[in-house]
This record gives C-alpha cells, sequence and structure tokens, in this order.
C-alpha cells in the first residue's frame, strides 16, 4: 500500500478550541481519519484506551496535567507518533525531557508551513515503526507457540506421566499427522486437561 492510500488515525489532545480547530483544518479526512479530540490528559488515556491511534498531538500545558508523562507513555505503547507542543520559551526544557522516549517536539506558536513538514516527519516516523512491527509480529507470535506447546508438555507430564521428550514427540506427531499445527494440538491439550 503506498503513502497516498494510507489513513492514518489522530487523537488532538488541547485544551484550546481555538488549536483543536487550526489543527484539523490541516488533517483532511481522506489522509487522517479518525480524528478524536479529547481537552485533557484523562480524556486522552481514556480515548487511547479504546483504541490505538497512529498519531497523538499534545497541546501542553493541559487543565490537569502538563501532557509530558502522557507523551512519554503514548510512544512506550508501539506504533504511535507523538508531537508535544510546547512554549517557545519551555521548548529547550520540555525537548530535553522527551526527546530520548521518542516523543517530538514542536514549538509554539508554529506557522502552518512547518505543521506541515512535521505531519511528513511523522509519516516517516509511522511507516518505520509499522515496518518494525512487521519484523516483530511473527517473533512474537512464535513465542507465544513455544509457550502453548511447553505449557501442553508439562500438562502431558503432570497427567500422563510421560517423559518431556515423548510429550514433545507426541504434539509433533500430532500436528504432523493430523496437518495441524504444534500450536493446534497443544491448544487441545491445555482445554483437554486444564
Amino acid at each position: 500500500m503506498s503513502l497516498k492510500e494510507r489513513v492514518y488515525s489522530v487523537l488532538i489532545v488541547s485544551a484550546s478550541e481555538k488549536f483543536q480547530n487550526s489543527l484539523l483544518s490541516l488533517l483532511p479526512e481522506a489522509v487522517y481519519s479518525p480524528i478524536v479530540t479529547t481537552a485533557s490528559v484523562g480524556g486522552a488515556e481514556r480515548a487511547r484506551n479504546q483504541r490505538e491511534f497512529d498519531f497523538i498531538f499534545i497541546n501542553s500545558p493541559l487543565p490537569d496535567d502538563a501532557g509530558i508523562h502522557f507523551a512519554i507513555d503514548s510512544c512506550r505503547q508501539g506504533g504511535t507518533v507523538t508531537v508535544l507542543f510546547a512554549a517557545a520559551a519551555l521548548y529547550d526544557q520540555v525537548h530535553a525531557r522527551v526527546a530520548e522516549h521518542g516523543v517530538f517536539v514542536l514549538p509554539r506558536p508554529i506557522p502552518r508551513d512547518a505543521i506541515f513538514r512535521g505531519l511528513n516527519w511523522m509519516t516517516a516516523a509511522r511507516e518505520r515503526l509499522r515496518g518494525y512491527e512487521k519484523k516483530v509480529r511473527p517473533i512474537e507470535e512464535k513465542m507465544e507457540e513455544i509457550r502453548l506447546v511447553n505449557r501442553a508438555k508439562w500438562l502431558l507430564i503432570s497427567e500422563l506421566k510421560m517423559s518431556e521428550p515423548d510429550a514433545h514427540h507426541y504434539i509433533t506427531r500430532q500436528a504432523m499427522d493430523r496437518c495441524v499445527s504444534k500450536r493446534a494440538v497443544a491448544e487441545e491439550i491445555i482445554r483437554l486437561y486444564s
């Protein structure tokens, strides 16, 4: 899928309705959808718990917090690209706190063309993260299969008094004979003996 075909989900966190509207005017629905807006960190946390977002824009400070910890937490949760808008006088201080966590910081006020450049950088960062996610997902799935097979082996050992090599051979043989994955066999064993 080309960049022109991608659609990015967006969360805007700002107590300023003027800021929200200004940013919304720069985000065409054909590229950015859905766009969720909230005026506080509490509302932003609720929105983030309901779905994942590609981009999060935070206009600091907010009524209930500066938004710095929320920005850091958002970057830790995987593929989200987060931008924190801070007063120009606080830019260096805020940047020093959040840059190592992957949070982008832009000083306010900011010209429209700088926001467009920032959106391009965010898109590049999100696509890079998407590439990492594609590489990591199969590894995570394989690790989960190994955990399930090991759990099934221990159930066979404890319930049927098999040795570890026999339990492993049993799961492997069942998978081959039935043309299913070892994970499927392991899940059946776990359901049967748990």
